[in-house]
This record gives structure tokens, sequence and C-alpha cells, in this order.
């Protein structure tokens, strides 16, 4: 089970000596949520995720390169590129730091997993996180990669309107 609240970024912390990996994202298919994804092109996963928001049930085993290749044919939608930086939080907690490129450009979101859905409750927000967007589904990589340029634009002018983060 996968608990998790995302949030777009208010301000970016220091990402000096953070870990950060490249991701390259794409769907086979929207409903069932099916998605193919690649780490720092030498790490390849096959997603499965259900519906939800807060809390989804999501399997993803391994798959290799080639696999991969073959299923990048099958994609539908865009293929969502981004840099994600790993940022250590209080109580052992993750900050999973997303800089969308490409036509996503100018989106940067933050989420953070929780073992439960108490702890997710509970979670004291850090400053630098700005307005919670786990329960709008257009923030959902999925609707990201089949929303129409026009809603994309409309999108990542409301984000960047929302950031005090400066371009």
């Amino acid at each position: 089970m996968e608990i998790e609240r995302k949030f777009l970024v208010a301000s970016l912390p220091d990402l000096n000596n953070v870990v950060f990996k490249e991701l390259k994202q794409a769907y086979l298919s929207f409903e069932p949520e099916v998605r193919i994804r690649s780490l720092d092109n030498n790490l390849f996963y096959l997603a499965e995720k259900s519906t939800g928001d807060l809390s989804r049930s999501e399997i993803e085993p391994k798959i290799n390169g080639v696999t991969f290749q073959i299923l990048t044919s099958l994609v539908q939608g865009r293929i969502i590129s981004k840099t994600r930086y790993y940022v250590s939080l209080n109580n052992n907690l993750m900050a999973e730091l997303d800089i969308y490129y490409g036509e996503l450009e100018g989106l940067i979101t933050v989420e953070t997993e929780f073992k439960s859905e108490k702890e997710a409750n509970e979670f004291i927000v850090p400053s630098w996180y700005g307005k919670e967007i786990t329960y709008d589904k257009r923030y959902k990589n999925k609707n990201l990669a089949r929303c129409s340029i026009e809603e994309l634009k409309l999108l990542l002018a409301e984000s960047i309107g929302n950031s005090r983060i400066k371009k």
C-alpha cells in the first residue's frame, strides 16, 4: 500500500549534497493505471496502481532495459521527464522533490510517503512545502501525461502562481 501526500513547492530547500535521479515515465494504460519508469537510464520498472488519493495499492516489479525500450512503443500520452531529489526530513521521513522538464517545465512538486494514514494526517508540513495537491487529480502523473497542451499551460500557470520560487 502506498500512502503519500503531495504538494507544490513554495521554495526550494538546499539541494547541495542531496541524492537525485533522472526519471522518465510513461503510461501503457490510464485505466487501469499501468506505467513504465526509468531511473538514471539503468533501473527500469513496470508499475500498476489502483485508483485513490492518499492511499492506493502499487505493484512495481523491475524489468530490464530491453523490455523497457519495447514497451515505450506502446506508450499513451506524453513521456514525463523529471529530476527527483531525495531530501531527508525529521522522523525518518523522505521528501521526493520532483523538478519537471520538457513540456512540464516549471512544475515542481514534492511528495512524502508514510507507513500509515494516521502518520500522514499527523505530518507537520515543512515550511518549504506549498499548496497541498494530494486530492487534486490534475496533478497525478497519469493526468499530466494525457492532458491537452491548453490544460497543461493553465495548470503550469496556476502552479507557478502558487509558488514563491522565481524562475
